[in-house]
């Protein structure tokens, strides 16, 4: 048996409205918070923080893998497994052409994250 499981399609992360209230509004659902646990914890890593950020940063929206390698000391098949993990929590899409490999952030499941995390001012009291 695998140790990875399927997403649970309970939620649409690639929809331009929010999956749910943020934090500080109401309790997430478990089912919810299943969904979501997988990308965050990607980003947990530092290394998949600092990729994420360039990946999403990049000029023309897309970051080749040939560019973010010698941003790291690290060995390419650790940014590989880095950048995998990465695809696997849904965050980033990625295209082969040629030898390389291109990545692109897919913006709707960063503003799912943002939405669930924003913290609204609370309402100034009257008097």
């Amino acid at each position: 048996m695998s140790k990875q499981q399927a997403p649970l399609p309970l939620i649409d992360l690639n929809a331009d409205v929010p999956c749910c209230p943020p934090l500080a509004q109401s309790q997430v659902p478990a089912e919810t918070a299943a969904v979501l646990a997988p990308a965050f914890k990607a980003l947990g890593d530092p290394v998949r923080l600092r990729l994420m950020s360039m990946i999403a940063s990049a000029e023309d929206g897309e970051a080749c893998v040939c560019d973010l390698t010698p941003a790291f000391n690290l060995s390419g098949p650790t940014i590989s497994h880095h950048l995998k993990t990465l695809r696997e929590a849904g965050l980033v899409d990625a295209e082969r052409r040629g030898t390389w490999v291109y990545y692109r952030a897919r913006p709707q499941i960063l503003r799912q994250l943002a939405a669930l995390l924003s913290i609204e001012p609370a309402a100034a009291a009257t008097v």
